[in-house]
């Protein structure tokens, strides 16, 4: 399996500086490659702005403690920011490069084409879009194998969560190097296949034009939505995956419920295939001992404490925890 030790990040932006931190921290010296040809003034410049930007995002890191003041300077210390010419020799010994350029065709393809004279032929290439599949973005590049994109979560440097995208062509050997790597600095990362939208994008844009649409209906007030989505939808999907609180539940339940909603307020809540075939075979979650899980073998009460023990742990994390006797005590 590659091993990753030599790492770039083309493209300074807001995601390529968020990365370059998230490596800066785990303790990796990481080159910040400008993606755009300036003049040697206008570099300089830039330069002082990308470290002004650095130095504020890690001032804020700290005012909130998630990083100590005296780690600042040794992170600063880990991004160097270059330009193109001055990294070709970086690049050629590189393990990793992650392209963060502007989501534009002729942005990325001049990028990739650039980058591909550079690069060894195992040097593993992730590209940080959420518009262009990676079989797209293989095909810019001379090995698609060692291709895969990885989607980040913005803040990158505080979200555990990676994104990666893969083809039919890319190396199983790709995949387990890059996943392996960003464990081992504290990352989470999931594997998905090439379409449209990975995983979180695909479900938060359909839960976010829903929010919209309640507002544009006069459902609720968006302070009444927001208030709904962090203390009720945001802490219990903190602990339960939408999959698994489906098992929770019962597959059944949500057939019903999908029922009643398409009827109410059309298709777009019809119910998934998989829900209704599950149903049908006997396959409804926890009572049933099979759903989206199995759970033959899961000491179902030991599990159910435990999610209600981190539900609590939530809860009281968020200061909402009621007060035992809250009313009586007010008498």
């Amino acid at each position: 399996m590659p091993k990753i030790q030599h790492t770039a990040v083309v493209g300074a932006g807001r995601m390529g500086k968020a990365i370059a931190i998230a490596f800066a921290y785990a303790g990796l010296q990481v080159k910040l490659i400008d993606a755009k040809e300036r003049s040697i003034h206008d570099f300089v410049q830039y330069q002082r702005q990308v470290e002004q930007d650095i130095a504020q995002e890690l001032m804020l890191l700290s005012q909130i403690q998630f990083i100590q003041p005296e780690q600042i300077s040794a992170i600063q210390a880990n991004i160097q920011l270059s330009d193109k010419s001055a990294s070709i020799e970086y690049l050629k010994q590189c393990d990793l490069v992650l392209e963060g350029v502007p989501e534009k065709l002729q942005v990325k393809q001049d990028i990739f084409a650039w980058l591909d004279q550079h690069i060894a032929p195992d040097c593993i290439v992730a590209s940080t879009t959420s518009t262009f599949l990676v079989t797209d973005i293989a095909k810019m590049l001379s090995y698609p194998e060692r291709v895969v994109n990885a989607h980040w979560l913005n803040p990158a440097y505080l979200i555990p969560l990676v994104e990666l995208s893969r083809s039919e062509q890319t190396s199983d050997q790709i995949v387990l190097a890059l996943k392996s790597f960003l464990t081992s600095m504290g990352k989470v990362a999931v594997v998905c296949n090439a379409k449209a939208g990975y995983i979180v994008p695909r479900i938060q844009a359909l839960a976010m034009n829903e929010a919209a649409r309640m507002v544009e209906e006069g459902v609720a007030s968006a302070e009444d939505i927001d208030i709904a989505i962090r203390t009720g939808f945001g802490l219990r999907f903190s602990v339960l995956g939408l999959l698994e609180f489906i098992d929770w539940g019962g597959g059944d339940i949500l057939y019903y419920a999908s029922q009643y909603l398409e009827r109410e307020l059309g298709e777009r809540y019809s119910t998934a295939e998989i829900v209704a075939e599950n149903m049908r075979n006997g396959r409804n979650g926890l009572r049933e001992q099979q759903g989206f899980y199995q759970y033959e073998d899961v000491d179902i009460s030991s599990y159910k404490q435990h999610v209600l023990q981190t539900f609590l742990n939530r809860i009281e994390a968020a200061g909402l925890k009621p007060g035992f006797n809250m009313i009586s005590s007010r008498r």
